[in-house]
């Protein structure tokens, strides 16, 4: 067993990192209701498409208020040679965990979140009745073979437990043997399919971490990035590992009182060289995802983009003053998210509003699998 004093030092090296913090206020509350809006359940997409650039493109234009109907697939002829798009490489883990109470045969699911220095996890766990410290949890793997023990240690605030798992591994190597795909809870109860292994995923994602897509890359393929190339659209890589919080719901009055969740993330000396000389050269800097702007906009200074490796909790709303960016790549995300007060912030709120409202009339499908949205 552990003894209290190893238990407190487990907590305070799973206690949440502070990152950088960037966030703007403002006097005046702005409402989380504000964010809020009616979608009808049959426009949330369960499946992707079949060929990743078949869906829609909202083009939002900011100086005109004009709105167009295209396709990702026309992303050549909508951008223009110099301009650079920005994409997050972050890459999803199997950190979907299933399994049973070694004690009582119950079923456990759970979440991975991260691995410490020192080898233990910090997981969420769902069960029936109540978990305790000590216990242990079968892992078992999508054919429901056992994988591994994991023992659970202490609980931190948030809920997340902390535990030690059996294999002596990296955790990235054990989830691949037992995780499975971390499919958000409104796309089929979060239920994987083979397929899902595929497509939930960029395909440019090379750095491990993530433990949800950054899903407006979701949309490219190699053909649609070798026809930008050839138009001379530049592509640049930034690095955030996407996080539990980032998806998580405003659940307080206003956004003044929501506490965003560090992530971690880095631009490297030649991506940063690049976007500063893309902007030199009079391109646009058009961020594909919300992740990626959290990235540039965190490591952006006055002398321009600098390389940056560290973790973020910056909170774009209201009335922040982007300073990286001139255009967004992004999905339609979730009511009442930090997702969507990003994204209106950046094209303007009631502008935004305007095209959510079309996007619902005209039947876009939305969040994860679904259409997207350009705003320059």
């Amino acid at each position: 067993m552990f003894a209290a004093k190893q238990l407190k030092k487990i907590q305070k090296s799973f206690a949440p990192s502070p990152g950088k913090h960037l966030e703007m206020t403002t006097e005046l509350k702005q409402l989380a209701e504000n964010y809020d809006f009616a979608l009808p359940k049959e426009l949330i997409a369960q499946f992707p498409l079949a060929n990743r650039v078949d869906a829609k493109l909202m083009v939002v234009h900011r100086d005109s208020g004009a709105i167009e109907h295209r396709h990702v697939r026309d992303l050549a002829e909508i951008l223009v040679a110099g301009d650079c798009l920005v994409q997050n490489d972050s890459k999803v883990i199997p950190a979907r965990l299933n399994g049973y109470r070694t004690r009582t045969g119950g079923r456990w699911s759970g979440l991975f979140l991260e691995q410490d220095t020192a080898g233990l996890w910090r997981f969420l766990g769902k069960t029936k009745g109540k978990l305790q410290v000590g216990e242990t949890v079968e892992l078992i793997d999508n054919e429901g073979r056992k994988g591994c023990e994991l023992k659970l240690l202490t609980k931190l605030d948030g809920g997340s437990w902390v535990g030690k798992c059996s294999l002596d591994l990296p955790a990235f190597e054990v989830l691949e043997r037992v995780g499975a795909v971390p499919l958000p809870h409104y796309i089929r109860g979060g239920n994987m399919v083979e397929a899902d292994i595929e497509r939930y995923q960029t395909v440019y994602a090379t750095e491990r971490g993530s433990i949800a897509a950054p899903t407006a890359g979701l949309h490219f393929n190699s053909a649609l990035i070798h026809s930008l190339r050839e138009h001379g659209v530049e592509m640049a890589r930034v690095t955030l590992h996407v996080g539990i919080g980032t998806f998580r719901p405003i659940s307080s009055e206003d956004l003044e009182s929501h506490q965003m969740h560090s992530e971690v993330g880095s631009v490297s000396l030649q991506t940063a060289q690049q976007i500063n000389a893309a902007r030199e050269n009079g391109g646009r800097v058009i961020a594909v995802g919300t992740t990626s702007v959290r990235v540039l906009e965190s490591a952006m200074s006055d002398s321009g983009l600098e390389p940056w490796s560290d973790a973020t909790n910056l909170f774009i709303k209201p009335p922040y003053q982007f300073r990286a960016i001139q255009g967004l790549m992004t999905n339609f995300h979730l009511p009442r998210s930090t997702l969507l007060v990003l994204v209106r912030t950046f094209g303007g709120d009631e502008l935004i509003r305007r095209a959510y409202e079309i996007a619902v009339a005209e039947r876009y499908r939305f969040f994860s699998y679904g259409d997207a949205m350009l705003i320059l």
